[in-house]
């Protein structure tokens, strides 16, 4: 029992793992401000829905988490180190899956919607919308993993 109390807490106070987490966080916690300034009919739940869930916008918490976990393993492995190699291509992998694909779904989406919206408005159609995947924008990609590689530089650093 003692072993596995003690695996859980090298665990959670890894550098890799609290960096990586503490950047998602703090990217949906001003994601969520960047809604709520936009939006002045923000109601509380919509903002916690952000900070946990919301997809899409300024900045990408997908981002910034593997950013993260690559620029940690970069700093206590080693840019060399196996663990770094395999975190660079994956956060290569869903940063451009972020700017990509999901974006092009979620366009996509947004258009069959309208145009599902507009068939059954003329009651040519029972039409149930599709959900909206929201991708990222480039800047928004960029800005979140320019905040990944701040934080995982200051838990190694400060």
């Amino acid at each position: 029992m003692l072993v596995r109390m003690e695996a859980f807490k090298n665990f959670l106070e890894n550098p890799i793992f609290l960096s990586s987490i503490s950047s998602w966080l703090l990217a949906q916690i001003i994601k969520a401000a960047v809604a709520l300034l936009r939006s002045h009919k923000s109601t509380i739940r919509e903002i916690l829905s952000t900070v946990a869930w919301r997809t899409g916008g300024m900045p990408s918490s997908h981002a910034a988490l593997v950013s993260a976990m690559a620029a940690s393993a970069a700093i206590h492995e080693g840019p060399g180190s196996d663990l770094f190699i395999v975190s660079l291509l994956f956060a290569v992998v869903v940063m451009r899956d972020a700017m990509g694909v999901r974006r092009s779904s979620g366009i996509q989406a947004r258009t069959l919607n309208i145009l599902g919206r507009q068939l059954a408005d003329k009651a040519l159609v029972d039409y149930h919308p599709v959900k909206e995947v929201h991708g990222h924008a480039p800047l928004e990609v960029v800005v979140g993993a320019l905040l990944g590689i701040f934080i995982a530089a200051a838990y190694a650093y400060l």
